[in-house]
C-alpha cells in the first residue's frame, strides 16, 4: 500500500482499529459496487413499469367466431369464371 494518499491511509487505520481481523487480500464491492447495483435495480424497475404500461394498452379481446355453417359455405364455393 505505498501508493495510498495520506487521507486514505488515515481512513484505513481507523477502519483497521475497528475491525477484529483485517484481511488485506479481501476485496469488497464498496460504494461503487452499490451504486452500479442500485442503477441496475432502478433500470429494471423502470423497464417493468414501462412494460406494464404497454401491456395495459394491448387489446386481448378475441373476435367472436362466425357460425360454422357460414365458413363451410365459403370454403366450398368455386371461384367465379374458373373451371377448377
Amino acid at each position: 500500500m505505498p501508493d495510498m494518499s495520506a487521507s486514505a491511509n488515515l481512513a484505513m487505520t481507523h477502519v483497521a482499529t475497528l475491525a477484529k481481523e483485517l484481511d488485506e487480500n479481501k476485496v469488497t464491492p464498496g460504494v461503487l459496487g452499490f451504486l452500479v447495483f442500485a442503477a441496475l435495480a432502478v433500470g429494471v424497475w423502470a423497464l417493468m413499469k414501462s412494460m406494464n404500461r404497454h401491456m395495459g394498452r394491448v387489446n386481448f379481446e378475441e373476435e367472436p367466431e362466425s357460425e360454422p355453417s357460414a365458413t363451410a359455405k365459403t370454403a366450398t364455393r368455386k371461384p367465379a369464371g374458373g373451371s377448377a
